[in-house]
């Protein structure tokens, strides 16, 4: 269960990163002097940061075994999970008003161009890491 979490987490973090790079990409930290995007910054960063610091802890608990990590990187995975939920519902309402393109890029907001199979796939892997992590933290499949 240990390593099917880190798998998954590597993997969402992978999904992560190709949605934060389009994000920048598109003006995203530009447009945070005009109010264009939805997506403070803190909470664009936060979730990014936060999201590398549980997996670093992951990796402690991984090398050292140590019951307390775990419950550490669960208690950070929820926390991300829960920017993660927040982003998303601030991306629905920007997706659905104007197709890219259809206006300049300073009027666009920069998460309308952020691609709907991978904000999809990096969800449901970021859920079901967190239910890797609970389940390996409560000793599930053996450590």
């Amino acid at each position: 269960m240990d390593i099917a979490a880190l798998v998954s987490w590597v993997v969402t973090a992978l999904g992560g990163f190709v949605l934060l790079a389009r994000w920048i990409s598109h003006g995203g930290l530009r447009q945070q002097q005009t109010g264009t995007t939805r997506f403070p910054a803190p909470l664009v960063f936060g979730h990014f940061l936060l999201a590398v610091a549980g997996l670093v802890v992951w990796l402690a608990y991984l090398a050292a075994d140590r019951e307390a990590l775990a419950w550490t990187s669960f208690i950070i995975l929820v926390v991300v999970a829960l920017l993660g939920f927040t982003m998303f519902a601030r991306w629905v309402p920007a997706y659905r008003t104007a197709a890219p393109g259809s206006a300049g890029e300073e009027t666009t907001p920069a998460e309308r161009h952020l691609a709907v199979p991978v904000v999809a796939a990096h969800g449901l892997l970021g859920a079901a890491t967190l239910v890797l992590v609970l389940l390996a933290a409560l000793g599930v499949g053996g450590s």
